[in-house]
């Protein structure tokens, strides 16, 4: 059902950015939301539409938001087993494994994990998102595994968006690295921004982007004269860029193995194990996993937080790294 939300500024919102203050105005409405509203020219400002969501209003302006009906998704069923972790009327919690994408997109338009929740149960996805992502509220990347959250309906997926742009959900994950982080704990925080030599990277910028901050924490260090050095790591995210980890931890000059894009050349390592050779190469995903997941329930407001284990390739390479240390 189509609605319109009319406001008039007050005098302490006066000089406010008009995607901010649709925001404090209508809390369950998430800024990303009314962002691309703005753009799809929904709004009017003194009656003029306004295409530019970081508009500065004034005191006195009349403001006009006309959110649409949502869209069906007219998307393929794909017959794929998801690894349902939990489910109630609300919300699923998912553990998806590496090698799958979360929605359709250039390339890849019917084997993705919103086509798989399609097959599970059409009818119980929300609808604000992009048409061709009914349910998601945030994304892993295709060769990173673990914990998704996917809303089955609107009002769920307002309530979480907004959980998601406040920073309050508990998101772990743990990945291996080349070589030693130092200090081997602590906090990184940069701006984030697309790479201006290739657009489909993403880079650490000192001047332009969005502010990006992980927790991290070495766990074991595997090291000895039959392997290079690695590290298990834990990344606790208080922000939640594209590929966050994978582009601090290449600021730090510690990539992630099997990660093939954002790598450094490295020599040809001698003395190495020749069987944690061949198994590190031909892992065919970065040694990503999304472990916790951790928010409030949208109805219930219940505390939930869910945990996953390693899926069997990553924990057979650190078994062998764990037998080549004794």
């Amino acid at each position: 059902m189509e609605k319109n939300i009319s406001l008039i500024v007050l005098e302490n919102e006066n000089n406010l950015r008009v995607d901010v203050l649709i925001n404090k105005r209508e809390e369950l409405i998430s800024r990303t939301r009314v962002k691309n509203l703005i753009l799809k020219e929904k709004l009017m400002l003194n009656n003029e539409i306004i295409k530019d969501p970081s508009k500065k209003v004034n005191t006195g302006d009349k403001l006009n938001l006309q959110i649409p009906t949502p869209e069906k998704a007219s998307l393929k069923p794909y017959a794929y087993k998801l690894e349902i972790i939990y489910e109630d009327k609300d919300l699923l919690v998912i553990n998806k494994p590496a090698g799958i994408v979360m929605h359709p997109g250039a390339g890849n338009y019917d084997k993705t994990i919103v086509n798989a929740l399609i097959h599970h149960d059409k009818d119980s996805l929300s609808t604000i998102g992009d048409e061709l992502r009914p349910g998601i509220v945030h994304r892993i990347d295709k060769n990173t595994s673990g914990l998704v959250v996917i809303a089955k309906n609107n009002e769920t997926h307002e309530n979480l968006s907004k959980q998601f742009s406040d920073h309050t959900i508990i998101r772990v994950y743990q990945l291996l690295i080349w070589g030693k982080l130092r200090p081997s704990s602590g906090k990184i925080e940069t701006l984030i921004s697309r790479s201006s030599k290739n657009r489909q990277l993403m880079e650490v910028s000192r001047s332009k982007g969005k502010r990006a901050i992980t927790n991290f924490k070495t766990i074991e260090v595997f090291e000895n004269d039959k392997t290079p050095t690695f590290s298990l790591v834990e990344c606790k995210l208080e922000t939640g860029r594209t590929h966050q980890i994978r582009v601090h931890m290449t600021h730090l000059g510690n990539n992630i193995v099997g990660d093939d894009k954002y790598k450094k050349k490295y020599k040809k390592i001698k003395n190495i194990n020749l069987l944690l050779e061949d198994v590190i190469s031909k892992l065919n995903r970065q040694f990503l996993h999304a472990k916790t997941l951790g928010f409030v329930h949208p109805k219930t407001n219940e505390e939930m937080i869910f945990s996953s284990i390693l899926p069997n390739e990553l924990n057979n390479l650190l078994k062998m790294l764990r037998n080549t240390k004794k």
